[in-house]
């Protein structure tokens, strides 16, 4: 059974820039880490200070080896410190969701 992550990040909004360009740097760094990106998505219309990203994997056993490859990735590990330098992201919540079937 697929599993997605939805992570939803309550942003700084005059730091919409910063955050595009780390949203950017994860479109390689997931997929070589084995996350099946579905995409970032940035505020454009309405409220603009939330941003998402969905990401799936085959199950959560998937997600933990994902994990432990992300712990130790250089590309991984320089964009997380760029967020807390510029201190772009005010929150962070995950949740996890299974597509509806028919």
């Amino acid at each position: 059974m697929t599993v997605t992550c939805c992570i939803r990040y309550q942003i700084d909004p005059f730091q919409k820039e910063a955050f595009e360009a780390y949203a950017r740097n994860w479109l390689t760094i997931i997929p070589a880490c084995g996350g099946d990106l579905l995409g970032y998505f940035l505020p454009h219309e309405g409220t603009n200070n939330i941003a998402l990203a969905l990401i799936s994997f085959s199950s959560l056993a998937e997600y933990e080896a994902y994990r432990a490859r992300l712990r130790t990735d250089a590309a991984g590990a320089a964009n997380f410190a760029v967020a807390q330098e510029k201190r772009f992201i005010l929150a962070e919540e995950r949740s996890w969701l299974t597509p509806v079937e028919g």
